[in-house]
């Protein structure tokens, strides 16, 4: 049997051992999917802790970050797996008891309870489901569909293959629900986390475990203004983009909001912080050092060339075999939560109360995954992918963290000063992306790092929450933990 063929096989036959888990493993947890909200998006509440870490860790890690990142071939971007494990933290002390106690489906449901208003609730709503439908799942899709053409050297067009990893993923959603697609993580998790650490290990002695020759930038974790990761963004806008894709993004929340009880949820969070701080910062930047030793400046071609280089034939196809399953897991778990915010946020408030979740389930997944598979090309030409999707986060990412912010913290908010902020703050960030730094690039006296920009946008948009909150709905916001006044009438009537 030659090389390709015996890729292939192995490839298959583990795809297919993982599905026929998956299946097994879900009919144990529960017999049949019931046809409503709390069984398809939120599992029957029966994910146990390490469902949820499993879950929460296959969902984040895919190919975006283990090709994107090790695209860079440099140590400095694992700051952004080390800086996680503090989102991870608030997610599991600060807004998973928050999520719970109000017994959120969806974390825009907590704005609805908090404002007191379902058009909030759908305008953040809808801004998830573009950053999801228009970025991450077409940039999942095209990731994964690099690497496998990468390993396997095949000729096959990338869209074709991209089509077909949407399809398979789409199928685990439509006929699973969130309790198959958990499950479908932590299973091929195991695989996925197993294998990427013995290419660490081979990528190693592949070069004699010896990093000279290989320039001093691409070994600090200490970067300078013209990097990806300048270490002022650590202290200012690095802390607030992990508040928000751990604490406050549907697609990681909703994981640890199907378990049987906040402290298996808690429970489970943790675990996956732990794996984050033990595991994930090595897989994710080790294999793109040596790989710029072993081949040069590749960019996101990287990581596929040194698993084809380090590892032996029937190897690589069982590697091949789990990084399309952390495609799918990742992919599986953005469609099922785009379709929770469609249905929870948009379709039951606006169009129909009492919808048919089954059929509904159905419609919207198979037009997500449609669309997603279309905006594939539009991402084949970016420098470097990674770099890209974060910078792309925060036209969604500030503006909707300022809503959560200025909710939690103080009351008597109009809803509507809260919409105005976060639309302000797209259009703001927007602003900085396509304006801004185009005509102050690096070198320039008036350049800043797109992290900054997010911290900027932040801050502006609680102040323009506040500051229309008071001037035009002539609302005083007060901090949560302070004792609301006594009007003067009460005290009167009083005496």
């Amino acid at each position: 049997m030659d090389k390709n063929a015996l890729q292939w096989t192995v490839f298959a036959g583990l795809t297919l051992l993982m599905a026929l888990a998956t299946a097994w493993q879900s009919r144990r947890m529960g017999a049949r999917l019931e046809n409503t909200n709390k069984e398809y998006f939120l599992a029957g509440g029966t994910l146990t802790w390490p469902f949820v870490a499993g879950s929460i860790t296959l969902t984040n890690l895919s190919t975006d970050q283990l090709v994107g990142m090790n695209g860079n071939q440099m140590f400095l971007l694992a700051w952004w797996e080390l800086s996680a494990i503090a989102g991870l933290l608030m997610l599991a002390f600060v807004f998973l008891p928050i999520y719970y106690r109000n017994n959120c489906t969806t974390t825009t449901e907590l704005l609805e309870r908090k404002y007191h208003s379902k058009y909030l609730r759908a305008t953040v709503s809808v801004l998830f489901l573009l950053g999801n439908v228009l970025i991450y799942l077409p940039i999942m899709l095209y990731t994964g569909s690099l690497f496998l053409i990468t390993l396997f050297a095949t000729g096959v067009p990338l869209l074709l293959i991209a089509a077909a990893l949407a399809i398979i993923g789409a199928a685990y959603t439509i006929f699973g629900g969130l309790r198959a697609v958990a499950v479908y993580d932590t299973i091929s998790g195991f695989g996925v986390l197993g294998m990427s650490m013995l290419v660490v290990v081979l990528a190693l002695r592949a070069i004699g475990f010896d990093f000279s020759d290989i320039p001093a930038e691409r070994l600090t974790m200490l970067g300078g203004a013209a990097s990806p990761i300048p270490w002022p963004t650590l202290l200012t806008g690095m802390i607030f983009i992990q508040m928000f894709y751990w604490s406050t993004n549907q697609t990681i929340t909703q994981r640890a909001m199907a378990s049987p009880n906040l402290r298996e949820g808690q429970k489970g969070v943790l675990a996956a912080a732990a794996i984050r701080f033990l595991i994930v910062p090595a897989i994710v930047v080790v294999p793109g050092v040596v790989g710029f030793k072993l081949f040069g400046d590749v960019g996101d071609a990287t990581y596929g060339r040194v698993v084809a280089e380090v590892m032996p034939p029937w190897l690589s196809g069982a590697f091949a075999a789990f990084m399309a399953a952390a495609v799918l897991t990742s992919y599986t778990s953005v469609l099922n939560s785009s379709v929770t915010l469609y249905v929870c946020d948009l379709h039951e408030s606006f169009l129909e109360s009492q919808p048919n979740i089954k059929r509904l389930n159905w419609i919207i997944s198979l037009a997500f995954m449609v669309i997603s598979i279309a905006l594939v090309p539009i991402y084949s030409g970016a420098d470097s992918i990674i770099n890209l999707v974060q910078q792309l986060n925060g036209l969604l990412s500030m503006p909707i963290l300022s809503a959560f912010i200025v909710g939690l913290v103080f009351r008597n908010v109009d809803a509507r000063a809260a919409i105005g902020a976060v639309l302000f703050g797209t259009g703001l960030y927007a602003l900085f992306t396509f304006y801004w730094q185009p005509l102050h690039p690096i070198g320039s006296p008036l350049y800043l790092h797109y992290i900054h920009f997010m911290l900027i946008t932040l801050i502006s948009c609680v102040a323009f929450a506040l500051g229309v909150n008071a001037l035009i709905f002539g609302k005083r916001a007060s901090l949560i933990f302070q004792q609301p006044k006594t009007p003067l009438v009460a005290k009167e009537a009083s005496l």
